[in-house]
């Protein structure tokens, strides 16, 4: 991942940084608002522009009023991307005249002697074109490009200046995708506090103030060879209760991002579990068919002494249709046990990708009729002929019957906790699926 180059996007709130951000991308990665300080956190993709592969990152708005006590988190996060930056792009509004603070920023950027490039966006004619000799006479610079990311206007032109600033040629195919995991939870439990601790830096923002997190945000690390994208999303709860219209967007990105994950890692509070809420966003994991991770954050409040077998069985009693997910103990703020999450990310979707040969499950399948026969809703026996697999993530196997009944919900549980064990299916949900024979 070092070896592509990194481009950022810089600017003041509401210019339009994230919608041109989408535009680079190809696709809406960040949360776009009408109200300023929509993004915090620096928003990280992987992209291609021109035939050559590049990070591009969107960061939050430089000098927001609105963000009162986050205002120099946000700035700090801003500049450390520009830092890491091989190419700048600076987006100004071409609506209104040039900031005294946004010429300084410009000149502040220029001397970091990297590649500078000038967007001037929202400009939507001809006519308005006429402000760029404005902006030109203010910065002296001719790398000013007037564009209107709205209306994809003059974006072949940005595209191709920007990537005959990118270095080296085109880039070749990534040898390995990364794996994807999501980290889901109620508000405040210490998901960006997770992530930071992995990538060994605070690349997110931290706070105790509910909803710090907005949009969601990837962030790319490399273990052992292989690369993961940790995905940090707003916390969850009841759009009813959120005044915020910015954070009620971050909630409905975040149960998006679910179904885009390849793993969730689900963050509770070690002081307190499982809340209503958290067996809400279990269930939506679940339901998602997703592999899932369990993380019990926070453990180093746990009083010594506390057994985790104990505390394993507390959890699965109030959440026990996830008991299928790993349990890691980990304290973001100690670092213990942070790790093990990717090794049980990693094995839990091999897990879920796994397929099973249809000989292995029929012979499955004559053990559990021989042992424990099927039995259907009103506890009459169901005659199950054959079994196969149907597909992966989730695991799911279509039982051929006499008839089409549906399996009491009892026997349903113990038919695939068996199918579990026999082939080692953890971490992930299994479907089944009653076909007339």
């Amino acid at each position: 991942m070092k070896s592509l180059p990194q481009v950022a996007i810089v600017g003041f709130p509401n210019v339009g940084k994230s919608t041109l951000f989408n535009r680079l991308l190809g696709r809406k990665k960040s949360l776009v608002h009408s109200l300023a300080g929509m993004t915090r956190d620096a928003v990280s993709a992987l992209g291609e522009i021109r035939g050559k592969k590049l990070i591009l990152t969107d960061t939050g708005g430089l000098g927001d009023p609105s963000e009162a006590p986050l205002a120099a988190a946000v700035m700090e996060k801003a500049w450390a991307a520009v830092r890491k930056s091989d190419v700048l792009l600076l987006v100004l509004d071409g609506k209104r005249d040039l900031a005294p603070a946004e010429e300084e920023l410009f000149f502040s950027l220029r001397k970091l002697g990297k590649p500078l490039l000038v967007a001037l966006n929202k400009i939507d004619s001809l006519v308005q074109e006429g402000r760029v000799g404005d902006y030109f006479n203010r910065l002296r610079t001719d790398a000013i490009m007037p564009v209107a990311a709205e209306h994809r206007r003059n974006l072949d032109e940005l595209e191709e200046a920007l990537a005959a600033l990118l270095p080296g040629g085109p880039a070749e195919a990534e040898s390995a995708r990364p794996l994807r995991i999501a980290f889901i939870g109620r508000i405040n439990t210490g998901k960006s506090s997770l992530i930071n601790r992995l990538c060994g830096e605070a690349r997110l923002i931290v706070s105790p103030v509910p909803g710090t997190t907005r949009d969601s945000t990837d962030t790319y690390v490399i273990r052992n060879k292989k690369i993961f994208c940790l995905v940090d999303t707003a916390g969850v709860r009841r759009l009813s209760r959120t005044r915020d219209d910015r954070e009620k967007a971050g909630i409905i990105r975040a149960k998006k991002d679910i179904g885009r994950a390849d793993v969730l890692c689900q963050v509770l509070d070690a002081g307190e579990f499982p809340t209503r809420q958290d067996m809400t966003i279990a269930h939506l994991a679940y339901e998602s068919g997703k592999p899932l991770v369990l993380a019990l954050n926070k453990w180093d409040l746990i009083p010594k002494g506390e057994s985790p077998q104990v505390i394993k069985a507390a959890l699965f009693r109030g959440m026990p249709f996830v008991s299928y997910a790993p349990l890691v103990f980990v304290s973001a703020l100690t670092g213990k046990g942070a790790v093990k999450i990717l090794d049980q990310a990693e094995e839990v979707y091999e897990c879920g990708s796994r397929e099973v040969a249809t000989p292995r499950l029929n012979e499955f399948l004559a053990w559990i009729n021989a042992t424990r026969p099927p039995l259907t809703k009103t506890k009459r026996r169901l005659k199950v002929k054959y079994m196969t697999q149907k597909g992966v993530r989730p695991p799911t196997f279509i039982l051929f019957t006499h008839s089409p009944a549906a399996l009491l919900p009892a026997y349903e549980k113990y038919f695939i906790q068996a199918l579990r064990e026999r082939f080692g299916l953890w971490g992930t949900p299994l479907r089944l699926l009653m076909r007339k024979s």
